[in-house]
Order: structure tokens, then sequence, then C-alpha cells
């Protein structure tokens, strides 16, 4: 894609940076508008201190707006006190969830999350109007906190009520077992699954107890004897039997609301998204849930070169501060890098950029 340069006055970019062709920084909030045609607005909400959302939502976005043509926003957590850096540590750090007012889909992966008043009005909002929903990975306990969203949905409670689960647990081995995706009996023709093979996901299986009769199981995740993508199911394993669910669709209602949907999976770690076929379930979730046709085989390429990061807590409190992210380091044409947190594994399986 072309780089278009912009030159604007010193009060304009103030307000607003274009970066390049296609996609624009704001203050709060980092926008894609699609190649082609808009087929809808996709609002996609980063924040969490493990999984490195901030390197998904970007990414999805490029293949949503740019293979897909829908117009997207992502947001970020930034750092306290009015700060202009992200700060995926701070869970107070939400803004631009104003954007959603516009918006036909929601793609969070939040992790307890804080937002005030001002900034949770628009959950609210979009939950009781019953604009659907896809969480990933720590979206199950996407907010912390009694405050409420509806008069029967708090914030602890978003994640079962909303999503179908909460938080349980790791089933598998933190950083030591993989998952890999099988289908559900009687699912395979399901359109989300529409040109998806097995996925493999580097972060592990997540423990799923809550769902019910009413929400349909897509995949589920068998534990693999390690973070290898080569590596087996453990077949013999109890854990394994029967195995989790790891994506589902989950109808929901909340108090003088609309009936909504949603989709959720437990993956989602940045590194888990070097695999094409979670990409394309995603992707394809986000066209089912707006009530369009799901491609045989959906376009997922990346539109920029993708570096994750791998996943797991980073307890300096200056990483952020220090590293000074803005949201226009993920503009189109970027493609940002950052060497993993110390006590990470060695994970070779992924893109590393040339130096």
């Amino acid at each position: 894609m072309q780089v278009t340069k912009l030159i604007l006055p010193v009060a304009l970019l103030a307000l607003q940076l274009f970066t390049t062709a296609g996609s624009a920084m704001a203050a709060d909030k980092l926008d894609f508008e699609p190649a082609g045609d808009a087929r809808g607005h996709i609002v996609l909400i980063s924040g969490d201190e493990e999984y490195r959302s901030e390197e998904v939502m970007p990414m999805l976005a490029k293949i949503l707006s740019q293979r897909h043509d829908y117009r997207c926003t992502v947001l970020f957590a930034f750092g306290p006190d009015g700060a202009d850096y992200i700060d995926s540590n701070n869970q107070q750090g939400l803004r631009g969830l104003d954007a959603l007012q516009t918006a036909d889909l929601m793609i969070i992966a939040t992790r307890f999350r804080s937002p005030d008043e001002k900034q949770a009005v628009y959950i609210a909002e979009w939950l009781k109007a019953g604009k659907p929903v896809i969480g990933l990975r720590t979206a199950t306990h996407a907010f912390r906190g009694g405050q409420k969203f509806t008069d029967d949905v708090s914030y602890d409670q978003f994640g079962r009520r909303i999503l179908g689960e909460q938080w349980v647990s790791h089933h598998g081995r933190h950083k030591v077992e993989g998952a890999r995706s099988v289908v559900e009996a009687g699912a395979a023709d399901h359109p989300i699954l529409h040109g998806v093979g097995p996925i493999f996901a580097p972060s592990d299986v997540y423990g799923v107890r809550h769902l019910t009769d009413n929400d349909k199981v897509l995949l589920r995740g068998a534990i693999t004897s390690s973070l290898d993508p080569e590596s087996p199911n453990l077949e013999d394993d109890p854990r394994n039997k029967p195995m989790q669910a790891l994506a589902w669709l989950h109808p929901w209602h909340v108090a003088g609301g609309k009936p909504g949907q949603s989709f959720c999976t437990t993956a989602g770690a940045a590194v888990d998204f070097v695999d094409a076929d979670l990409r394309r379930l995603v992707v394809n979730a986000a066209i089912f849930l707006q009530g369009h046709e799901v491609p045989d085989s959906a376009n997922v390429d990346f539109v920029d070169p993708f570096y994750p990061t791998f996943y797991g807590f980073i307890n300096d409190k200056n990483y952020y501060s220090s590293r000074q992210m803005k949201p226009e380091d993920f503009a189109l044409g970027r493609a940002p890098y950052r060497a993993d947190p110390p006590g990470s594994p060695e994970w070779p399986h992924r893109p590393q950029p040339q130096r």
C-alpha cells in the first residue's frame, strides 16, 4: 500500500495525526479506513497485562479493514494521569469507548479493567442495544469490580453473562503445554468454521465449566505435550476427557435491553495469532455476527509484518513509561517489534524482523 505523507497545521496535528494512507491516530484511538466501500464499523478494545492485546487488535483491524472492508477503531489502555503512551498494566487506563456509539461489532480482549463511569456508560448502552460481541482469551474476565453496567450485570459478571464464561482456571500447564482445536461434533458446517483448519495456540487451555445447553460449542481445546506446533495432543491425559470448550456462541439478554449474541474463544495471545486458522476463526466470527456472508476461505494474510511478543506479566513498573508506545506505532505501514519479557520460554515458531 502506498504511504501518503500529509502536512497538517500544528493545531490540527494536535487533534489527529494521519500516519499512513487509510489509518489515523486520534488522542485516544487508532482508526483504519476500509480499502473499499465500508461494510460496517468494528471497535476492537485492547488492554490486558499478559497476552499483548495491544499487538493483536491493530493486526486484526488491518486485516478486517484492508481485506474485508470494515472500518475499524482500535482502543488501548493508557498510562495514568492523562499520559499519551500505551500502558497495558494500567487497569484504569481505557479511553475512547465513545467510539462504540457508531459501531456494529465490539471485539474485546481486556483483563480485569475498571473503567470510570464516563467510559462505562458506552458499554452499558452497547449491552442494552443487544449489539454483538466477540471476546478473546481474557475477555471472560474483562472487567473487575462491583460497579454495574446494567441493573443485572456488574463489571465482575460481564464475562459469564455476556460471553457465557468467567475466569475459571488454567486447564493446561501455563507456558509448558499448548492447545490444539478439535471440531465439536455437529459443528463442522457452521459458517464460522468455513476454511478453518486445526488451530495451534501456545497459550494453554482455559478451564470452562459454566456453558449451558443454550450455548453452541464450535471447537474444543486439546492439551498438547509442549509449545511446539508439531507437538501431539495428550490423548490419554484425563484432562482431555472431556476436552474444554475453546470457541462457542452465546446468547445473552440484559435487563431492559434487546437480546444479543456473542462469540468467545479462550485462545487469543498475540503468539496464538501466528496461526492463520485462528485469524480466520475470528474474522469469520466478525463477518457472521454482523449478518454478512462468510466466505469459504476468508483472506487473513497479514497486511503488515506481525512480530508478536510472547505472553507473560511484565512486573517492571517503568516498562511502559520507558517504552513510550503510542497508537501510531501500530498504524498501517508499521510493524513494531519488542523483545520478549525476561523469563519467557524460547519460542522460535514466529517471524522475526531482519536485523
